[in-house]
């Protein structure tokens, strides 16, 4: 019978690329494979996908079937007709029937290898000044740890856990199947011990065999200065224990900081919104202001214009990796009077008459100078 075209085996274009022509013999595979296909011609089928994936996946011979059709691809490869990539049927049959590799090699990892503990996680809330300057949190933890009862053996003191009689302590077992492609390793988790290679007869009354109890236990954290909300704080080893003498998981402390009545943030620089009275701004005035440091005195220049803003130095936030602090920076309001006393009001018409009453709009670049500051 003459040869299919390989490209029409596949069901793929003459310009498919590498990635097409892979996933185009994976699925036909899993579909054709006499093992989950009963239909007389299934085997037959798989032999001539398999073919083609071995001409058209090396780039050699698929330029010499492309040139001179099967007989190119004979001549190229000493009168075979296809060899296929063994790596592509191991991930393949791996992925349907659990097959470890050929000749007896497993690429399943055990269960009864060392594997890291889980990773936990605890939210802690912090006043504003708290986040500011650092504080010490004692914080409640609930983990498991080993069990003081058995030592972690899980089974109940003066008994010992017994290897597992149907895997030998492997975790594992293992049959041999025939395939198409010679001799193959099928890998299961042992159904006696669960995949952890051993079986207990007389279990710990703590913990009822595992091994570990749950526990809550009280712990002071460190909160460095200059942590921001969302900062995530990683106390290594402090997390679940590790399985079969595996390292333990990691704690990670995430910091949510409470708004503050008065301060914002912007990275390490901490703004404050001021009002002042049009005296003030305009005469000129010392004001106390508060910073995270205590109330502060601040000098308005005279003249100051709505959106000023003025710069404390090193009021702001502690750098966390670098020495020195952010600054703070105050933003000024004018305060405009809502109502006047008739006094007043005489003084500031007889102030309108001197000053020049033309509107002027404001330059653009002021708003958005102002619109970055208050952005944070």
């Amino acid at each position: 019978m003459e040869k299919r075209d390989y490209y029409e085996v596949l069901g793929i274009s003459r310009n498919a690329s590498e990635d097409e022509i892979r996933n185009a013999f994976r699925n036909l595979a899993r579909k054709y494979h006499p093992d989950v296909n009963d239909a007389p011609d299934a085997e037959e089928r798989f032999k001539e996908i398999n073919e083609a994936y071995g001409v058209l996946s090396d780039d050699e011979k698929r330029a010499a079937y492309d040139r001179f059709g099967h007989q190119g691809v004979k001549a190229a490869n000493g009168g075979m007709d296809w060899s296929a990539n063994i790596s592509d049927f191991e991930d393949i049959l791996g992925d349907l029937f659990g097959f470890g590799g050929f000749g007896g090699r497993s690429r399943t990892r055990r269960r009864t290898s060392p594997r890291r503990g889980a990773d936990l996680q605890y939210r802690v809330r912090l006043d504003f000044e708290e986040a500011v300057f650092g504080v010490e949190k004692e914080i409640e933890i609930t983990r498991d740890e080993t069990c003081s009862t058995c030592d972690g053996s899980g089974a109940k003191p003066g008994t010992s856990p017994q290897s597992c009689p149907q895997c030998g302590g492997r975790g594992e077992v293992r049959q041999t199947r025939q395939t198409l492609l010679g001799s193959m390793v099928q890998v299961t988790t042992c159904p006696t011990c669960n995949g952890e290679g051993k079986t207990i007869d007389t279990p710990c009354p703590t913990c009822s065999g595992k091994g570990t109890e749950r526990k809550t236990r009280q712990k002071k954290v460190n909160i460095p200065a200059g942590v921001d909300d969302g900062t995530r704080i990683r106390l290594t080893g402090e997390g679940q224990p590790g399985q079969n003498n595996g390292p333990p998981g990691d704690l990670y402390i995430l910091i949510h900081v409470r708004p503050h009545k008065y301060f914002r943030r912007r990275n390490h620089d901490i703004l404050l919104d001021l009002d002042v009275n049009i005296a003030q701004a305009t005469l000129g005035a010392n004001v106390e202001v508060p910073t995270v440091d205590g109330d502060v005195k601040l000098k308005i220049p005279s003249g100051t214009q709505p959106g000023s803003v003025i710069r404390m130095r090193g009021k702001g936030v502690p750098r966390l990796r670098n020495n020195g602090r952010g600054d703070q920076l105050v933003v000024v309001n004018v305060r405009i009077p809502e109502s006047l006393e008739e006094e007043d009001r005489e003084l500031f018409e007889q102030l309108a008459e001197r000053m020049d009453s033309e509107v002027l709009p404001q330059e653009r670049g002021f708003f958005d100078r102002l619109k970055n500051v208050l952005s944070g």
